[in-house]
């Protein structure tokens, strides 16, 4: 279970079935995570009514805040959640932040990726888009 940005408890698997999801486990203090959100945004823009997009926010150095104010910040759109407990960290044996994850409407994980230099749109196809 994540929180969302304005302290609602929510299940990522509730972001699952309906169409792809693509989840970004990220911190603003990230700097792979910033050279990636140029691409994350320019996808988002591209694809955000056939993928859901989910911002999951890393506890180290980071709070649910500083993770709002920055999105809102840098005009981030998508969803954002604060993996609070680590539980979502933990389930997706996460190495480090700028981890993507790309699930498909087959709740199937068809990319997983790390580093500011991942090609977004590649693993969308993975998802069938």
């Amino acid at each position: 279970r994540v929180v969302t940005l304005d302290g609602t408890t929510v299940d990522l698997a509730d972001y699952y079935g309906a169409k792809p999801v693509v989840l970004e486990f990220w911190a603003t203090w990230c700097p792979l995570c910033k050279k990636m959100e140029p691409a994350m945004e320019a996808a988002r823009q591209r694809h955000g009514d056939r993928v859901t997009f989910v911002s999951v926010g890393v506890t180290a150095n980071q709070t649910a805040d500083r993770q709002r104010e920055y999105a809102e910040k840098q005009h981030l759109t998508g969803t954002f959640v604060f993996d609070a407990d680590g539980a979502a960290i933990k389930a997706f044996t996460v190495p480090h932040t700028s981890y993507i994850v790309v699930i498909d409407a087959a709740r199937r994980v068809v990319y997983t990726g790390v580093g500011g230099d991942q090609d977004i749109e590649a693993a969308l196809k993975k998802a069938g888009l």
